[in-house]
């Protein structure tokens, strides 16, 4: 069975003056499907993903999830902003926080969960990653690659 598309990037093109960063971008993301973006530096990884999340308009192309077209200008920013992660290159842990309790911090304020549903969940997520040993690490006892 072929799982749905809950993200679709049509034609986007992104450029600062008269430097063209992005042109005719598309992309779809299906249902539990990973994707990564890799390429050089300054080819405009960070510039999409930006633009995915409306952080830097786009000069032009379309943004669909789950099937709703989304404005740079509409409430649905909020939505979105909610439905998509991004992991920066240079992420900032909470020093004086485990990793657990980092993982549930996202949920527990911008999706309202409550502690044990944003526990649940991040112990769930760790385990996916093979850091469900390091949940009661702080960040200074983590490799980079954790």
């Amino acid at each position: 069975m072929v799982e749905p598309v809950v993200l679709s990037v049509r034609d986007l093109h992104k450029s600062f003056g008269s430097l063209q960063v992005l042109c005719g971008i598309d992309l779809e993301v299906r249902r539990g499907e990973v994707v990564c973006l890799i390429g050089a530096s300054g080819s405009g990884k960070s510039t999409l993903l930006r633009c995915l999340n409306f952080l830097e308009v786009m000069s032009s192309g379309q943004v669909t999830l789950h099937g709703r077209v989304i404005k740079s200008k509409s409430s649905d920013l909020f939505d979105l902003r909610r439905r998509v992660g991004m992991v920066f290159q240079h992420f900032n842990l909470f020093p004086h926080m485990t990793a657990l309790d980092n993982v549930c911090e996202g949920p527990r304020h911008v999706l309202q969960h409550s502690r044990a549903e944003a526990r649940g969940q991040a112990l769930l997520l760790l385990s996916k990653v093979g850091l469900a040993d390091k949940a009661d690490a702080y960040p200074r006892q983590l490799s980079g690659g954790q």
